[in-house]
């Protein structure tokens, strides 16, 4: 099996070489960018299995980079996981708004860095999950192997963990998923996550699904329901 592939972008010099040191050693095929737009240019040209994206970058932020990341089609479900020295919860709210999968704050340790960025990738594929080749109903299909949803037959660009979430909502259509439920099981348990987080998500997922929408039925103080056939 050929090894994951990550992007880093990171402005400061010292922490980049850092990071591409650990990660090469720890098993992982690395390349490294020093700003947002070579990072953007790097992840066209790498096609990377995941960015690990510093946020205060001078220039082009990592917010930023983080948008045009998730609003590009062929880049949208490459999971991305925030480095940055900032810890209050407001940075990480707008972040995981952004389509962020996982928001690390510095210092940590490489071994917690390989650990998340396994547990991303662990959760991004969705191995664990038994569901089928693909689903359909009226004019929503999704094709579970190759990751894709169509709306209508017009594709719908996910990120990877907008799919995980129609994923799991879908495959316990009919019955009520908590937050804390949604979190365990899209997010898993290494990640810092908000119930905030989920309803950001829900509400990303239903502009995307357009006038399949409310088949995502909110259940007051609960949770979320895919609608039943």
């Amino acid at each position: 099996m050929s090894a994951h592939k990550i992007l880093v972008v990171e402005d400061h010099k010292d922490t980049r070489e850092l990071l591409k040191y650990n990660l090469t050693a720890a098993g992982f095929d690395v390349a490294a960018a020093e700003d947002g737009p070579s990072g953007l240019a790097l992840a066209e040209a790498f096609r990377p299995d995941i960015v690990l994206l510093d946020l205060m970058m001078p220039g082009m932020d990592g917010l930023e980079v983080c948008r045009q990341i998730k609003g590009t089609a062929a880049l949208s479900r490459i999971p991305v996981i925030m480095l940055t020295a900032k810890g209050e919860e407001i940075d990480k709210i707008v972040g995981l708004e952004l389509g962020a999968d996982d928001y690390i704050v510095k210092p940590f340790s490489p071994r917690e860095l390989v650990l998340r960025i396994k547990a991303v990738l662990r959760r991004v594929g969705g191995h664990d999950l038994k569901t089928p080749k693909a689903w359909e109903r009226e004019g929503l299909r999704v094709d579970f192997e190759a990751h894709r949803i169509t709306v209508d037959g017009e594709e719908a660009p996910l990120t990877a963990t907008e799919f995980k979430l129609l994923t799991v909502l879908i495959s316990g259509s009919g019955k009520v998923q908590t937050r804390d439920n949604l979190l365990d099981t899209v997010w898993d348990t290494h990640f810092e996550g908000y119930s905030r987080t989920v309803d950001t998500h829900v509400r990303r997922l239903r502009q995307k699904l357009g006038p399949y929408a409310d088949w995502i039925e909110t259940v007051r103080g609960v949770g979320y329901r895919f609608r039943a056939a």
